[in-house]
């Protein structure tokens, strides 16, 4: 039986997730409203706002991955390889919420998944 002290250390880690998660979308919200203020006043192409999409999710599971390394003193790079993995659950989810389908993601699920991937797990490793 897991003991109050052990259900107390899940909680903990799950809050602690939750936070570096939501710290990850709000730095995602942030350079999304950059990029769509340098569409707005530049006028950048279609492939310019693709490569910065998919440098905004480098970004927030680098991000994500870190704090959760810093966090977490052992097994950083799994810690860091599970936040990619929740962020790309979470923007799957938006995605099917707000596109009333998953037609974008379906077609880039693998490459999305394993940036996420990738990038939370690199960010775990340099923590």
């Amino acid at each position: 039986m897991f003991g109050m002290k052990e259900e107390n250390k899940n909680m903990q880690m799950i809050f602690r997730c939750g936070k570096v998660l939501g710290a990850a979308y709000i730095v995602s919200a942030i350079l999304l409203l950059a990029l769509a203020f340098g569409v707005y006043k530049m006028g950048i192409g279609e492939k310019v706002v693709a490569i910065g999409i998919v440098l905004i999710y480098i970004v927030s599971c680098l991000l994500a991955g870190f704090l959760i390394g810093k966090l977490q003193k052992n097994k950083k790079f799994l810690w860091g390889l599970l936040m990619g993995g929740l962020y790309f659950i979470v923007l799957l989810a938006l995605t099917g919420i707000v596109d009333k389908g998953l037609s974008q993601v379906a077609s880039d699920f693998a490459t999305t998944l394993f940036i996420c991937l990738g990038s939370g797990m690199l960010g775990g490793m340099i923590s």
